[in-house]
C-alpha cells in the first residue's frame, strides 16, 4: 500500500489511471515494471483488452511492451493519419509461439497447421483485436490459383490482414509477394466500409537493416516480424529500444486510442 501511494500520489497521469484496473493487477505491474511508461502501457492494455490476472503476468513476462515498441512497419509512411496511431500496436517485433508443441524441424505447412490447431492462443498472441477468417485463402486470378497462408481481420482498423509464414530468414522478395496479395485483397475482397488490407510477414529470423530497406519504398502497409517458440527475449533488445521521447510518444498514442 505504501508503494501504491508513492506511485500515484502527486502524479496527475498516474492518479487518472489508478482506478482503471483491480488492485491485484496493480500489484503485479508495480512488482514487475520499474519504468513509468511501461507501467502506463500495461495499465492501459489491461483495461483495453480486459486482461485477466494470469494473462497480464504472461504479457509482462513475454515482454509485450518491448516487442510493440520495436516493431518494423511502414505504417507511419503509408497509412492515413486517422489510422496511424491505431495501427502502431497491431504488429509486434517478435511473436512468441511457445504453445505449438512442435519439434526443432518442421515445414511451413506444419507451422501453419499448428497455429490453426492452437487458434485461441495464436489470436491472443497476435493482440486481441484480431479475428480469424481463413487459412490457405484461395485467390483465383488469370487462370492461376494463389493461397494466402492466414487471413485475419482487425476489428479496430476494420481491415483484412494477410499473414505469410516463413520458417527461414526474411528475404526482400517476400515484400513483393505480399504487395501482390494486398492489391488483390483491396480490389476484389475489401468491402465498401472497410479500410485497405495490411500485410504481416512472420519469419523465423530477420535482419533489421534488410527489413528497413525492403520497406522503404513500399506504398502498401506491411510489417515484418520474427517468431520464436520459447519465451526468451533476444539479448540485443535492450540495446535497440527507442529513445525516451519516442517511447513516450508511442505510449501516448496508445492512450489516446484506448478510450
Amino acid at each position: 500500500m505504501t508503494q501504491f501511494y508513492n506511485e500515484y500520489h502527486g502524479h496527475e497521469n498516474h492518479q487518472a489511471l489508478s482506478g482503471e484496473i483491480s488492485w491485484s493487477k496493480h500489484v503485479v505491474i508495480m512488482q514487475k515494471c520499474k519504468d513509468f511508461q511501461m507501467k502506463k502501457f500495461y495499465i492501459l492494455a489491461t483495461k483495453k483488452f480486459n486482461w485477466s490476472y494470469r494473462v497480464l503476468i504472461n504479457q509482462i513476462d513475454n515482454k509485450t511492451f518491448e516487442r510493440y515498441l520495436l516493431n518494423q512497419t511502414n505504417f507511419d509512411e503509408v497509412l492515413p493519419k486517422e489510422l496511424k496511431n491505431k495501427s502502431n500496436l497491431s504488429v509486434k517485433d517478435e511473436y512468441i509461439f511457445d504453445f505449438l508443441g512442435i519439434g526443432d524441424e518442421y515445414s511451413e505447412k506444419e507451422l501453419e497447421l499448428a497455429l490453426i490447431k492452437n487458434i485461441r492462443s495464436f489470436l491472443i498472441e497476435m493482440g486481441f483485436q484480431f479475428a480469424f477468417v481463413a487459412n490457405q485463402f484461395k485467390i483465383n486470378l488469370a487462370d492461376n490459383e494463389y493461397f494466402i497462408d492466414l487471413l485475419l481481420y482487425h476489428r479496430q482498423l476494420k481491415c483484412l490482414v494477410a499473414i505469410e509464414l516463413k520458417i527461414g530468414e526474411f528475404k526482400p522478395e517476400y515484400k513483393g509477394k505480399m504487395e501482390f496479395y494486398l492489391n488483390i485483397l483491396n480490389d476484389k475482397f475489401k468491402l465498401e466500409d472497410e479500410n485497405d488490407a495490411i500485410g504481416i510477414i512472420i519469419c523465423k529470423e530477420k535482419n533489421r537493416t534488410i527489413v528497413e530497406y525492403s520497406l522503404m519504398r513500399s506504398n502498401l502497409p506491411i510489417g515484418v516480424a520474427s517468431y520464436q517458440t520459447t519465451k526468451d527475449l533476444p539479448k540485443d533488445y535492450e540495446n535497440i529500444l527507442p529513445d525516451k521521447d519516442e517511447i513516450i510518444e508511442k505510449v501516448e498514442s496508445f492512450f489516446l486510442n484506448s478510450k
